[in-house]
């Protein structure tokens, strides 16, 4: 190791260029700050360049591939498709590639300063970043944290399993594949790869049996699964995996007394999220850590040092790229002097599965738990004129509004243009909308979005395209 001579000053320094760092970084320049970047490994972070653009690669080839069999009613042949996993390889990567470049050519625009390396605070003032035999000093004025988080399997495996993010690196289609786990990210690798051509048995562990979607959203799901002919088993109790000659063998409980022996080519594991604070040294900044390890902060993104700030996963909260996008922003207008908070209490959550989910809001469930009375209003697909020219009549719209005053409480969402749509629901929930808000304005004809509006009718009845309830009527002799 070679140490600096000098400690060198900056202004403001982005410890990690993931989508939540050059977001920040960019803002913080756009307000008259010079930034520094200090990247270990490539702009753009575990999201760009493994998890978030590589993935919707994968899912959006995999809906596309599921609606080549409804382009035989457009008068299209697509009987002699198939689906070459290698050149999508190459497809992905040049797009990732270009967004790279992209990045990288944004931070030159904004004459944003990038060192490679990895930092960690010596102070509350001063870092040092070390690039192989290389080690400099800096001390600086503003410091934003944006250096993710580490991730671990959810369950001990001895051999390497496929990860949330390896598995969109392989060059051949596995014929089998088993997957153990219960989030979104899960999700998506059950519809792509089993559309894709693979046969897809998925595990959820003990504990998660149930998804954590709208109860209406959870039902359509397990419909969906059982339809696409995907096995769904509940584990009671953590599964032995063991790897033999180039195949898995899982032995998992069911029940009293039961238990099943699944085989497979290969194996998924999801993975959980853990602190990554050690590495960074921030108890020697005095910045203050919630006890699973990630560092506290408040609204404004600002930890309790007035001088360092916190965005993304290594915050508590979800690790999402839209949560670190907003924070990064936050954070940076706080330190140009603009007073900027973050509010995530209607954030989104999309998943690209087949058919796709997006909802914003509360649940039904979380609803009347928080003590609303609840009314919901739901509209499907099948009756919806623009999903039936796209062969896509697989889903629904739900609204939950609280009966008393009518104000929207949650937006749900399953099939085509679902995550598209699901905007609408999100300003509605931040313009504390009423059902008259949503009742009132005109929606384009034909399109998918007339779904939400039907939603919206049906919690009066009046949703045109909705046959009405059954009445029993008596019946009594004159």
């Amino acid at each position: 190791m070679v140490v600096g001579e000098l400690t060198q000053e900056r202004d403001v320094i982005v410890i990690g260029g993931g989508p939540g760092g050059y977001h920040a970084a960019i803002r913080a320049a756009q307000l008259g700050r010079q930034v520094t970047i200090i990247e270990k490994n490539k702009l753009g972070g575990v999201c760009l360049n493994e998890g978030c653009i590589p993935s919707k690669v994968h899912t959006a080839a995999a809906q596309v591939f599921q609606r080549m069999k409804p382009f035989q009613q457009f008068g299209l042949d697509t009987s002699g498709v198939s689906f070459d996993l290698p050149r999508l390889q190459e497809h992905k990567q040049k797009v990732v590639e270009q967004l790279l470049q992209g990045v990288v050519a944004l931070c030159k625009a904004n004459k944003i300063e990038i060192i490679e390396g990895e930092a960690s605070f010596i102070s509350a003032s001063k870092i040092g970043v070390e690039n192989g035999h290389q080690y400099d000093t800096f001390t600086f004025n503003d410091v934003i944290i944006a250096a993710g988080c580490n991730k671990k399997p959810i369950a001990e495996i001895s051999h390497q399993a496929l990860t949330p993010t390896s598995i969109w690196n392989l060059e051949e289609l596995p014929s089998e594949l088993i997957l153990y786990g219960n989030d979104d990210f899960t999700l998506e690798v059950a519809t792509t790869f089993n559309s894709l051509g693979s046969k897809v048995t998925w595990i959820l562990p003990p504990g998660q049996h149930e998804f954590t979607f709208d109860p209406s959203i959870n039902k359509e799901l397990q419909r969906q699964l059982k339809k696409q002919k995907i096995k769904l088993y509940k584990a009671d109790a953590t599964p032995q995996f063991r790897f033999g000659e180039n195949q898995w063998e899982v032995e998992l409980e069911q029940g009293k007394n039961e238990s099943v022996m699944l085989e497979s080519s290969h194996l998924y594991c999801a993975e959980e999220r853990k602190q990554s604070t050690d590495s960074l040294g921030v108890q020697r900044a005095g910045v203050h850590l919630t006890d699973e390890g990630f560092i506290k902060i408040n609204k404004a993104s600002g930890t309790n040092v007035p001088s360092v700030y916190a965005i993304g996963d290594i915050t508590e909260g979800p690790a999402l790229a839209v949560k670190a996008i907003k924070q990064g922003k936050v954070a940076a207008e706080n330190i140009a002097g603009q007073h900027s908070e973050c509010d995530f209490t209607f954030l989104p959550r999309i998943v690209q599965t087949i058919p796709p989910i997006a909802t914003v809001g509360m649940t039904e469930t979380d609803a009347i738990g928080n003590g609303f009375e609840v009314k919901v209003g739901e509209s499907t697909l099948q009756t919806n004129g623009y999903a039936s020219i796209l062969g896509q009549k697989e889903g629904f719209s739900k609204t939950v509004t609280d009966a008393k005053t009518g104000l929207i409480l949650g937006i749900h969402m399953m099939g085509a243009q679902a995550v598209e749509m699901i905007s609408t629901g999100t300003l509605a929930l931040e313009m504390v909308a009423r059902q008259e808000d949503l009742l009132f304005p005109s929606y384009p004809h034909p399109s998918v979005n007339e779904s939400m509006w039907e939603s919206v009718e049906d919690l009066e009845g009046k949703a045109i395209h909705k046959a009405p309830k059954a009445t029993k009527q008596k019946v009594t002799s004159s």
